[in-house]
């Protein structure tokens, strides 16, 4: 098993080869201040290229705090990602199918990493993650926005031996996989809006994304993306929302000090173990799940699609994963689509 990237949090983090801002940002990660010279001191650089290191940090999106006499800090401390530590906590079922495990400092998109790599061998997975990514994706090519330390962005690629039927219902699936690992860590409150979203109190806290490599008729490789909000801090919260999405992170849904480490292997846990049943069982084991956490269920929606929008009353998903709408033309389907939830009349 491969295993990279990462290192321990704190000034002897070990990051050798990483660029000086994941250097840093990996000495910070502890959310406690350390001034310019403790770190150029304990990076063997000059106190100028610190400064300048903690820029780059902002400019990717860091909240850095640079106070006089004090030093530097994160706002949110967030523990430095580690393959290692994550590979510990996993479940031995799910050391046995994770084949590799990396973790960058950055990346253009994890999704669009594991892609380009030749597929796993069966009922295996190669896991990639990232601590910042230059063009992450959402559905709809939408932009991901993920500081450094304030998101997971995570990828994980699988195999299997031929294209499952219920393939489309595959996200829902994965969404109660995400949901499953974030209440064993104490999260309440958790609901899926159709087809991709993970939700808590109404607002977005993450989303899946599932690309498909296959053949006709033989085998197939998906990659399952998974971006969660960890400690995005009040500011970008609110730049998030001024796009017309309503976000939350773990932290302002009533998590204290998520570790990021923990929260990965919990992730990679019951997503290797859905997948595995999801190959033999489809939707079935996850269908009551997901639809006693339906954040849509009997509410006003409007669906728009390539063909057009159809508004309605949300009544569930079927087996088959698709949105089944109640419309004064009757019972309608959806297997895609955005959904609006309309103001209550």
């Amino acid at each position: 098993m491969r295993r990279e990237g990462g290192g321990s949090s704190g000034l002897h983090a070990k990051t050798h080869g990483q660029p000086l801002a994941a250097r840093v940002f990996a000495c910070l990660a502890d959310g406690e201040f350390h001034s310019g010279e403790e770190l150029a001191g304990a990076l063997g650089v000059s106190r100028s290229a610190v400064w300048k290191a903690a820029h780059t940090l902002r400019e990717l999106g860091a909240t850095l705090h640079a106070v006089p006499n004090r030093g530097y800090r994160l706002h949110a401390g967030s523990e430095a990602l580690d393959a290692r530590r994550i590979l510990e906590q996993l479940p031995p079922g799910a050391q046995e199918c994770v084949r590799s495990l990396e973790t960058a400092w950055t990346v253009d998109s994890t999704n669009s990493v594991l892609l380009a790599r030749p597929n796993p061998p069966f009922g295996t997975s190669e896991v990639l993650l990232a601590e910042y990514q230059s063009a992450g994706r959402g559905r709809r090519g939408r932009a991901w926005v993920a500081p450094p330390g304030g998101s997971i962005c995570l990828s994980l690629s699988w195999s299997f031996r031929e294209v499952p039927q219920e393939l489309g219902a595959l996200g829902l699936a994965i969404g109660v996989c995400v949901l499953r690992a974030l209440r064993g860590l104490g999260l309440e409150g958790g609901r899926l809006k159709w087809p991709n979203d993970i939700l808590v109190n109404g607002r977005k806290l993450g989303g899946i994304l599932i690309e498909l490599r296959a053949e006709s008729a033989g085998p197939a490789c998906v990659i399952i993306g998974i971006g969660l909000n960890v400690a995005l801090g009040e500011p970008l919260l609110a730049q998030i929302e001024r796009t017309g999405i309503p976000a939350t992170d773990l932290i302002a849904s009533g998590m204290t000090h998520p570790s990021r480490n923990t929260l990965v292997a919990a992730l990679l846990g019951h997503v290797v173990e859905g997948l595995k049943r999801f190959e033999n069982e489809a939707m079935r084991p996850f269908i009551e799940e997901w639809r006693a956490a339906d954040a849509l269920r009997g509410t006003q929606i409007e669906v728009r699609t390539l063909s057009g929008s159809v508004s309605g009353w949300a009544k569930g998903i079927d087996l088959h994963g698709a949105l089944v709408i109640e419309t004064p033309q009757g019972i309608q389907r959806f297997i895609s689509g955005e959904v609006t939830v309309r103001p209550a009349q």
